[in-house]
Formats: C-alpha cells, sequence, structure tokens
C-alpha cells in the first residue's frame, strides 16, 4: 500500500478542531452545517453520521483531509439522507458508495482533486443534484445514468483523461455550464466542445434525434417544484392559505400541461424515429442479402481458382521432388565414388610414404654407420624423432580434416540438394590445400615448438598405452553390439516375439551398463596418462633442450631389450596377421611363447585362452585367418617369409598405426549385418548415436541434439555416443 493510504494520526491541533467543530454542532442555536475539515482524518468519525442524523444536518464539509473512502465500517449513506451539500474536495478518495443514490435530497456534490477512478451508476437517482464537480481527478468515463439527473446546472469534468462524453447527456436539459478539456476531447470533436455548453449539448441532441431546447424553458418548472415541495423555505409566500392553495394548483396544473405536451412531443419524435430505423433496418437487409449473394458467388469461383491452382502446384511440386530426389541420389552417388576414390589414393599415398621411409630409414643407417662424431649422430637422431612426430601429426589431422570434410558436405549436399559438382571440387581442393599447408607449417616447426612435441608424446602415449588401447577396443565392440541389437528390437517388435524381446532388452540393459563402465574406466586411464603427462612437464621446468624429443625416444623404446628381440624374431606374416585384426597388444605374449603359424595351426581357441588371448571372436579369427594364410602358401610357396626377417613395421617410430578394423560380435545373428540401420526420426540418415542408459542406437547426430527421451523406449537420455563406422 502507497505511504499516504496509510492511516496517519492527527496531530493535538486537528484534533482540538474536530472537538471543537462536533460541539459546535451540537449547540442548540447551531445552524444546519457540521464543518469537520482541516482535521486530518483518514475517515469520517461515527459521530459525524450520528450528528447529521439526529440534528437534521443539510451541509457537510468534510474537504482537506486524508479520507480514503467515505463510509466507514458499521455506518450507512441513510444518516445523510437530509444532507443538501457535501463538500469532499482536496481528500485521497479512490471510489464513491455504489450506494450513493441514497442520497436523495443532495443538490451540491464536490469531489475536486481526489483520485476517483470512476463514477458508480447510482448516480443517477439524485434527481435533486444541481452541481456535480469532479475536477482534477482520474476519470476516463462518465457513466450513462448522468443523463437521469434531470436537475442538473454545472458540471465541471475537467483535469481529468475523459475522451468522450456519454450520449445520455443530451436528455439532462438544465444544463447550464459544462466545464471539460475541449483539447482532449474525441466526442464531441475539439472544435465542437471548445464553442461552449449550448454548442455541445447541440450536438450531442442531433446525435440522439432530439429537438434542443434551452436550459432557460426547463429551469422553471425545476425551481417552482422546488418552491411547492418546500413553501416553508419562501419567507415571501401568500398570508392567505385559500389564495397559496389555489397558486399552487396553479402551478401543479400548468406544470402538467407542460410535461404531458413535452411527453406528445417525445412520443412523436420516438415513432417518428422507430419508422426511420424500420425503413433503415428493411434498405439494410436487403442491401445485405444482394452482398451476401455476392459474396458467395465471388467465394465459389475464387474457391475454384485456388483449387484448379493448388492441384497445378501439387503436380509441379510432386515433380520438383521427384527430380531433386534423383539429383540427391546421384549427387550422393558421386560423392560415394569421390570418398572411395580419396582413400584408395590415401592407402596408395601410405604404401608409397612406407616404401620413402624405408628408404629413407636405411640412408640414415648408411649415415649413421658414415658418421664421424657422435654429435652428428645425435642430430640425425634427434631429426628422424621429430620427423616420427610430425608424421603422426599429419597423418591425425589429415584424418580429422577428410572426416569434417565429408560431414560438411554431406550435410550441405542433404540441405540444398542442387550443389554443383564443381563447387565440391573446389572445396576438396581447398581441403587439400589446407592439408598442405598444415603440413608445411607442422614441419616449419615441430623442431622448435615444444607445445607440438608434447602433443605428438601424448598422441603416443595414448597410443602405446596398453590398457587404453583394450578399451577402445572393447568400446567399438559394444556399440557394434548395440547397434544389431537395436536393429534385432526394431525387427522383433514388428513380429510380436516376446520373449525374444525380454531376452533383447536384457543383453541391451547389460551391454549398457557394461559400455558406460568403460567409458568410466577410459575417462579414469586418460586422467592418469594425464597426471603423467602433468608430472613430466613440472620436471621440464629445468628448460632442458629437447625435452619432448628425449621423452619420445625413451617412450618408443620401454620396451626389454629381450622382448625386442623376440618380437623380432617373429614371423612377418603373423605380426601383420595380429595387427590386422587389431590384436598387436597380444604380440609380446606370441613373442614370449615363440608361436608360429605352423603352431597356430595346430592350436584350438582353448589353447590360445591359456596363452591370454580372452575373446572368444578373435581366437576364432586368429585361427581362421591363419588356415588361409597357410593355404596360400601351399599353393605359393614363394610368399612364404623366412623367420628371421626383421620387422620393419615396428621398428619404425614414424608410421602411425592403422586405425583397426571393429571387431564383429557375434552375439545377434548374422542375417542383420547387411541391413542399415535407420533413423527412426527422419528416416533418411543413419543411425550414428548411442543413448544411454538404455542403449539404442536409433537417431542420428542432426536429429538427436534437441532430444531429452529416447523415441523408441522414452527413456531419460543421461548421455549420447556418436559411432564412427570404418570404411
Amino acid at each position: 500500500m502507497p505511504l499516504f493510504f496509510r492511516k496517519r494520526k492527527p496531530s493535538e491541533e486537528a484534533r482540538k478542531r474536530l472537538e471543537y467543530q462536533m460541539c459546535l454542532a451540537k449547540e442548540a442555536g447551531a445552524d444546519d452545517i457540521l464543518d469537520i475539515s482541516k482535521c486530518e482524518l483518514s475517515e469520517i468519525p461515527f459521530g459525524a453520521f450520528a450528528t447529521c442524523k439526529v440534528l437534521q444536518k443539510k451541509v457537510l464539509i468534510v474537504h482537506t483531509n486524508h479520507l480514503t473512502s467515505l463510509l466507514p465500517k458499521s455506518c450507512s449513506l441513510l444518516s445523510l439522507a437530509t444532507i443538501k451539500v457535501l463538500d469532499l474536495h482536496n481528500n485521497q478518495l479512490t471510489t464513491l458508495p455504489e450506494d450513493i443514490g441514497q442520497l436523495a435530497a443532495l443538490q451540491v456534490l464536490n469531489v475536486e482533486r481526489n483520485q476517483l477512478t470512476y463514477l458508480p451508476r447510482s448516480i443517477g437517482n439524485l434527481i435533486q443534484l444541481q452541481t456535480l464537480n469532479v475536477k482534477d481527478n482520474k476519470l476516463k468515463e462518465l457513466p450513462d445514468t448522468v443523463g437521469e439527473l434531470r436537475s442538473l446546472r454545472t458540471l465541471d469534468i475537467s483535469e481529468n483523461e475523459i475522451q468522450r462524453l456519454p450520449q445520455m447527456l443530451a436528455h439532462v436539459r438544465t444544463l447550464e455550464t459544462l466545464s471539460l478539456d475541449a483539447s482532449s476531447m474525441i466526442h464531441p470533436p475539439p472544435e465542437v466542445c471548445g464553442a461552449g455548453t449550448t454548442a455541445i449539448q447541440q450536438f450531442l441532441c442531433k446525435e440522439s434525434g432530439l429537438d434542443y431546447y434551452p436550459p432557460s424553458q426547463y429551469l422553471l418548472p425545476v425551481l417552482e417544484r422546488d418552491g411547492a415541495e418546500n413553501p416553508r423555505d419562501n419567507p415571501d409566500g401568500p398570508t392567505d392559505r385559500l389564495s397559496r392553495e389555489e397558486v399552487e394548483w396553479q402551478n401543479r396544473f400548468s406544470d402538467y400541461e407542460k410535461r404531458k405536451e413535452q411527453k406528445m412531443l417525445e412520443k412523436l419524435e420516438f415513432e417518428r424515429r422507430l419508422d426511420l430505423g424500420q425503413r433503415e433496418h428493411a434498405q439494410l437487409l436487403q442491401q445485405s442479402s444482394c452482398q451476401k449473394d455476392e459474396i458467395l458467388q465471388t467465394v465459389k469461383e475464387e474457391q475454384s481458382r485456388l483449387e484448379q491452382g493448388l492441384n497445378e502446384r501439387q503436380r509441379y511440386l510432386d515433380a520438383e521432388r521427384q527430380r531433386l530426389q534423383e539429383q540427391l541420389k546421384q549427387t550422393e552417388q558421386n560423392i560415394a565414388n569421390r570418398i572411395q576414390k580419396l582413400l584408395q589414393e590415401n592407402q596408395r599415398q601410405k604404401k608409397s610414404a612406407e616404401i620413402l621411409k624405408s628408404l629413407e630409414n636405411e640412408r640414415i643407417r648408411m649415415e649413421q654407420l658414415m658418421s664421424i662424431t657422435q654429435e652428428e649422430a645425435e642430430n640425425l637422431r634427434q631429426r628422424e624423432i621429430a620427423s616420427a612426430m610430425q608424421q603422426m601429426l599429419t597423418e591425425s589431422c589429415k584424418n580429422r580434416l577428410i572426416q569434417m570434410a565429408y560431414e560438411s558436405q554431406r550435410q550441405s549436399l542433404v540441405q540444398q540438394a542442387c550443389s554443383s559438382m564443381a563447387e565440391m571440387d573446389e572445396r576438396f581442393q581447398q581441403v587439400l590445400s589446407w592439408q598442405q599447408m598444415d603440413q608445411n607449417k607442422a614441419i616449419s616447426q615441430i623442431l622448435q615448438e615444444s607445445a607440438m612435441q608434447k602433443a605428438a608424446f601424448e598422441a603416443l602415449q595414448v597410443q602405446k598405452d596398453l590398457m587404453h588401447r583394450q578399451i577402445r577396443n572393447q568400446i567399438r565392440l559394444i556399440e557394434t553390439e548395440l547397434l544389431q541389437l537395436t536393429q534385432l528390437e526394431l525387427k522383433r517388435k514388428s513380429l510380436d516375439a516376446e520373449a525374444l524381446q525380454e531376452m533383447v532388452s536384457e543383453q541391451r540393459w547389460a551391454l549398457s551398463s557394461l559400455l558406460q563402465q568403460l567409458l568410466k574406466e577410459k575417462k579414469q586411464r586418460e586422467e592418469e596418462l594425464r597426471e603423467i603427462l602433468t608430472e613430466l612437464e613440472a620436471k621440464s621446468e629445468t628448460k632442458r633442450e629437447n625435452y619432448w624429443l628425449i621423452q619420445y625416444q625413451r617412450l618408443l623404446n620401454q620396451k626389454p631389450l629381450s622382448l625386442k628381440l623376440q618380437e623380432e624374431g617373429m614371423e612377418r606374416q603373423l605380426v601383420a596377421l595380429l595387427v590386422e585384426l587389431s590384436a598387436e597388444h597380444y604380440l609380446p605374449i606370441f613373442a614370449h611363447h615363440r608361436i608360429s603359424l605352423d603352431m597356430l595351426s595346430h592350436m584350438s581357441p582353448r589353447d590360445l585362452a591359456k596363452m591370454g588371448v580372452s575373446e572368444a571372436g578373435l581366437q576364432h579369427k586368429i585361427l581362421r585367418r591363419v588356415q588361409e594364410l597357410l593355404a596360400v602358401a601351399r599353393i605359393h610357396p614363394e610368399l612364404r617369409l623366412p623367420k628371421g626377417e626383421v620387422l620393419g613395421a615396428l621398428e619404425s617410430p614414424a608410421l602411425p598405426q592403422e586405425p583397426p578394423e571393429p571387431v564383429r560380435p557375434s552375439a545377434p545373428p548374422a542375417e542383420l549385418e547387411p541391413q542399415a540401420s535407420e533413423c527412426v526420426v527422419c528416416l533418411e540418415r543413419e543411425a550414428q548415436m548411442v543413448f544411454l542408459p538404455c542403449g539404442h542406437v536409433c537417431c542420428c547426430q542432426q536429429c538427436c541434439l534437441p532430444l531429452r527421451t529416447c523415441p523408441l523406449c522414452r527413456q531419460e537420455i543421461a548421455q549420447s555416443l556418436r559411432i564412427y563406422h570404418s570404411s
């Protein structure tokens, strides 16, 4: 509540003034006025209402106080039934009582400078009200019942927010003075309001269909009626009782005749306006029926024209969509061919790089044999390590750029569907130029920038870490099995196989929990490797020159010499076989047991499990590939390599490891492998995201972004993983 609405305790002087005025009003010879103004009142005291009721007061003055309400609790307006003048100006009133119409004797009402926002409709019951002053309030409109104030002579509504006068104000024929803000008025117009009260009344009477008469013709009957009702108030009345009654009857008769004539005129005017309204109504009905028929005809023609246009547009859109689909298929086929060519070119480049690298290693060995000083040998070793780091970073950057280019190309082709092949060639050329620029920049900065050396060391550290590699392989295997389980679940849902559906759900939940655990272990292992890297970085605060090159070489040489010699003594075909099956972490086990291809041909999966090869699928693959190699060697004996051949592929630190092929899962049946997983939201792209903890693989990367629940099981998505399919 605002501060000025709170009840304030009146001062001592105001309290004494109130007591004095109340005592003065109760004296025997007091007049009919009760003046309690300037007493700092927040509400009219109960004694004031009692005084007005008992002593029949006619004037109540309560201006310049802090009133927020006219009636306090347990008080009634009937106590002020004899009041003729009510002065409430300069207070804080926001509303007047809804039953203010009970003040039937009220002739003057002054509520100037208050906070009134509206006038109650019962104000029209004040039939003897002659002066109404609502100046400087917050009124926005006057009620229509103002037109029932048949004795109103003065009306002041200035300094308010009123822009329209009610039409019923034309029925107040006794209005002599109307004060308002002419510039802010809309109805009547400002020019009419500026012309005075007479012009305003004439304008309202014309709009209401009434004849205008000046107020002087209506004031005399009102005054005569007042005089007849209060003969004792007139000191100059007739002395003879019979003459007074005669004059009274004559006045009443003349008043009756005038009112009868006025009623007759009003009746004729009403009948004329009624007849005119009926004719206008009939004319409007006829016009509306004609317009309705015309509109219906126009609507029918427009509807037929729209249907024809829509059919033509639909046929055009169908043809255009079919053409765009054909173009999209052709474009995707072209992109797939280009990507295949790029991958083949990349493989050829890798092979040529291996040949060049082997030649370079041979040349470096010859130079090392021909070197004179230890300083030159150390420099050559540093160059070799730097080139290995550079090539590893270049290859990883190249793969990342190719993948990013492929994703951006595919998205742009799906969205636009009409892009030209020339633009794609430019983008491929731009990607190749970026690769060349990055390669040149890496070559120029690899020997100077410690950050690049550190990144290469970190990449080699993660790549060489056996536990991290095993976790990655297990995660890749679980992702593939989740994908195939989702396909199996979608297929079995259509067949309503409940028992198999429950079994698949249990397997999927088990794989999801295992995948979450492996992700935690992977994150934990990466944190451990990062801590090791932080410790190494703390040790490098001595600013030793080529610190990361030395650590890189130590990481390469961390295997024992005996184990290296054992691995070098293995058959190269067996090493290539393990690398091909992403089982290179089992090389120390095979080297320790001195396993050869001939020995593997006589072994069973149980023997491999005893050696430490725990994956059942990997055991069968190794044995199957060994049988294939031996069968090829029997047909072409010249392809069989001697056992003592040195393994150049394992020695060279510059060659990055090939990304292992995804291990084929053994849980779902084999007939699901050729089926393509499709996004269940857009039904266009391939499913690429794994939802955890439910384990469903049913959405592409674009449709996954706004999802909060799994589209298949409606379970909350806690985490989503992207699946990258190897080519």
